[in-house]
């Protein structure tokens, strides 16, 4: 069940109580004011984490009682979470979803109509859900707009800007533009980071490729083309391009850690396994800074 049905195109974040939600609060509103959007602010209270069947048919268990306690104390989190969104930004528009749904089916239901969806990495509320965690994975993989996992608490220590997985110059357009765009907004340099294939370096920290180093023509020529245009619709960014060797997901990784927001394209639906077991969801994971991942054809909401 929602209390209200939210506007298209407002940013859209799951909360549950938790420090990680509200670090994923409090940079939802953020860009909510840099996109002059609306935000909507969204608790699952499950029954429990495995779903409400377990609890059917059990002696003892008042159903209803437990519905109204999670109505009760999700009305309680989400007035909470209003508050410390307007205490940041006055003015706000703020929108309210309480849901008894699985909270993966719920934020990429909204994400449907949504500019974006945020979600903490982390944490859990008072109620047995399973808002953080998991769910950040799966809202990534399934949500039909661009979804930031935040995983890095703000001020804690410095950071140098956006980097941006560039795979290829056609699937890697959509993200970015995504990049660029978050980058203009936030007042942030960009580095776009190309990484190549190396067995022998699949252990380096990091091996980034010089500008004389031979044969590696083609792989400059798709960065540049990649990024072809973005300069000229983004004269503000100040940008970097960047090839490395070695391993996809563990170079990604490794430049998280110096970064304010990774950005990396997730794959076509019909990639499931390649993203299930491939660097996408491990980014998500391991990642120590905040990370967004933008659908390959995406069409952007007014």
């Amino acid at each position: 069940m929602t209390s209200t049905t939210p506007p298209a195109g407002s940013i859209v974040v799951g909360i549950d109580g938790s420090t990680g939600a509200d670090q994923a609060l409090d940079w939802a509103v953020d860009q909510a004011v840099l996109e002059n959007r609306a935000l909507t602010l969204v608790y699952s209270g499950q029954l429990s984490a495995g779903g409400n069947a377990m609890w059917l048919g059990q002696p003892g268990i008042d159903v209803g009682a437990m519905l109204e306690e999670i109505t009760v104390a999700g009305h309680g989190l989400l007035d909470n979470a209003e508050r410390r969104a307007v205490r940041r930004s006055p003015g706000l528009v703020v929108h309210q979803v309480l849901s008894t749904e699985d909270p993966r089916t719920i934020l990429v239901e909204l994400g449907r109509h949504a500019a974006g969806v945020v979600v903490g990495s982390r944490g859990r509320g008072p109620i047995a859900t399973a808002l953080l965690g998991s769910v950040s994975v799966h809202v990534s993989r399934h949500a039909p707009c661009p979804v930031v996992v935040v995983r890095h608490a703000k001020g804690t220590e410095p950071r140098g800007g956006v980097v941006v997985d560039v795979e290829d110059s056609e699937r890697s357009r959509v993200a970015i533009e995504y990049a660029y765009r978050t980058a203009s907004f936030r007042r942030l340099p960009l580095v776009a980071l190309r990484v190549v294939w190396d067995g022998a370096h699949l252990r380096d920290d990091e091996h980034v490729v010089g500008d004389d180093e031979p044969g590696l023509e083609a792989e400059r020529e798709l960065l540049s083309e990649a990024t072809a245009g973005m300069r000229e619709k983004f004269p503000d960014v100040h940008d970097r391009l960047v090839l490395v060797r070695g391993l996809r997901e563990h170079q990604l990784t490794r430049a998280s850690r110096t970064a304010d927001l990774l950005v990396v394209g997730s794959p076509d639906a019909g990639a499931v396994d390649r993203f299930l077991l491939g660097s996408v969801a491990a980014v998500v994971e391991r990642a120590a800074c905040d990370v967004a991942v933008v659908p390959d054809g995406l069409v952007p909401v007014a």
